[in-house]
């Protein structure tokens, strides 16, 4: 197996997406500009260097600042369902660059190019369902207790959006919060991790099409490469109201910390520690894929891949069984070839991170019934492709208690409901959680105040693959935000009460008396 470019038209990807060899990781939607150092963008793939990018500076990231603000200024001007149409278009235009940018997405960050493919679509149901809720930002209309008076709420587009997003899904994240952003009246900044920023300029170049093609002005969409500097400097902007951080829960704490001290917001997407709890009364078919591709699955690297299986006792041994053998059919390998199920972590530092954690399980006393390891050899040159592995554990080491990003796969049982359920929510994350069984009764409990508390809860399938129509996010340690679809767009918006006295009197509330 040789893991080339020129196998995968990766070359001609690149070039349609407008990638060259040196790139600038700067625009403020029109020309790409920059200042700062320099960066080599690798491919976990086969350890290549892809391009190189030359980062942002603070100047630049000043002037790109000035640019939104003026932006904005007229942006929200414009009728949401104007605002809308812009969107509609660039879901077209991602319709056309779906197959180069999820080759892209797959050959940048290491998922397999089914899941390079399906974050492309993420981003165009995203516009899709953004356009139509561009004609319906409701406010409610209520009664008011002083006569001749009419009271109802409305929502305001709040400035700048600062977007961070992460590595694991280098463009549906951001998409999901520029398509919200943009039909409430926002304009939009985006710093993206420096490990996927070809995906980022890609994107942007995209964006810059339909931005010129409506003869818009500079600054709506807005994106810089940039180190840690860059992400501090725009956390801690006043300019910014609304940041969206999607990232690792010890850096989520400092980006909320700062956020609120200077009175801003922030929507939170951090760390999950899922868990499935298959039933006596599972499918265990369908409980056996599910927790294999929510395990494997972007080799470990979603925010919400299974990472427990809580089973019961006496269905413990089949399902054991029946994961070894799955994970022995299991095809590791680069991701651009669609015969493989797994392809590389992003790079050394996550391999690191993956040989650690299985040394800490080992000394806790997990027992490992699927032994991990790292790949060498052809194919593996890039040294970021690791076995998927399988331990039996206790709820309560501390290494379960963590979120490892990578495919290792705790296994535990449990005697009854209550006990499952219990240790499903005892852990610091509260992000996707599912229960695989055909009894009505439990799955009701399961999803019952006394069920799970997390902020995803799913009957019959996996902990990963959440769909845009429904708000994404967790509670406790996953930092309680929601993004994508339900009522989401209420959190880019800042909410209006207004109160219309249209008689000759000016009575006041709660019937107090002020005469002259």
């Amino acid at each position: 197996m040789t893991n080339t470019r020129q196998d995968y038209g990766i070359e001609d990807a690149l070039k349609n997406l407008g990638i060259s060899k040196e790139n600038l990781g700067v625009s403020t939607g029109g020309a790409f500009f920059a200042n700062g150092d320099t960066i080599e963008s690798f491919s976990p793939t086969n350890g290549e260097i892809i391009a190189k990018i030359q980062c942002g500076s603070v100047e630049d990231y000043r002037l790109l600042i000035e640019k939104a603000k003026n932006a904005f200024q007229e942006f929200r001007l414009m009728p949401a369902p104007k605002r809308g149409e812009l969107v509609r278009q660039f879901g077209q235009k991602l319709r056309l660059y779906k197959e180069d940018l999820g080759k892209l997405v797959s050959y940048e960050m290491g998922k397999s190019l089914q899941e390079g493919y399906g974050e492309v679509q993420e981003m165009i149901d995203i516009c899709d369902f953004a356009v139509g809720l561009s004609r319906q930002l409701h406010g409610y209309t209520m009664h008011s207790e002083r006569p001749g008076h009419r009271m109802y709420e409305q929502y305001h587009p709040m400035g700048i959006v600062g977007i961070i997003s992460a590595f694991n899904f280098p463009v549906a994240v951001w998409s999901w919060n520029t398509a919200l952003a943009w039909i409430c009246g926002n304009v939009t900044v985006w710093k993206p991790s420096e490990k996927v920023g070809l995906c980022a300029i890609a994107c942007q170049n995209i964006i810059n099409e339909v931005l010129k093609e409506n003869n818009m002005p500079e600054g709506i969409s807005s994106m810089i490469v940039g180190d840690h500097q860059i992400g501090e400097i725009l956390v801690e902007d006043k300019n910014i109201p609304l940041v969206s951080f999607t990232g690792s829960t010890r850096v989520g704490r400092l980006v909320s910390t700062k956020v609120a001290e200077r009175f801003g917001k922030s929507i939170l997407e951090l760390g999950g520690n899922n868990a499935i709890i298959i039933s006596q009364n599972a499918d265990l078919d369908m409980s056996i894929i599910g927790a294999v591709f929510g395990a494997v699955g972007t080799a470990g690297q979603r925010c919400t891949t299974t990472r427990r299986l809580i089973i019961h006792e006496s269905v413990y041994d089949e399902v054991k069984n029946r994961l070894v053998k799955a994970y022995g059919q299991l095809k590791i390998g680069n991701p651009l070839d669609q015969n493989n199920h797994v392809g590389p972590l992003i790079d050394q530092l996550a391999v690191n991170q993956y040989l650690e954690s299985i040394e800490k399980c080992k000394a806790e006393g997990g027992k490992f019934i699927v032994e991990g390891g790292v790949l060498s050899g052809e194919g593996y040159e890039s040294g970021c492709y690791v076995k998927p592995c399988i331990a039996e554990v206790e709820n309560h080491f501390s290494i379960v208690q963590h979120e490892t990003f990578a495919p290792i796969l705790y296994l535990m049982k449990y005697s009854d409901l209550e006990q499952a359920i219990a240790m499903q929510n005892d852990v610091p994350q509260g992000l996707s959680s599912a229960i695989m069984t055909q009894n009505l009764r439990e799955a009701e409990l399961f999803l019952s105040h006394a069920g799970s508390d997390c902020g995803i809860a799913n009957v019959n399938i996996g902990t990963s693959g959440a769909e845009i129509g429904g708000a994404f996010g967790g509670e406790k340690e996953t930092g309680g935000g929601r993004e994508s679809g339900s009522d989401v767009w209420k959190y880019y918006m800042r909410r209006q009460t207004n109160t219309i006295n249209y008689t000759t009197s000016l009575p006041l509330a709660q019937g107090i008396k002020f005469d002259l």
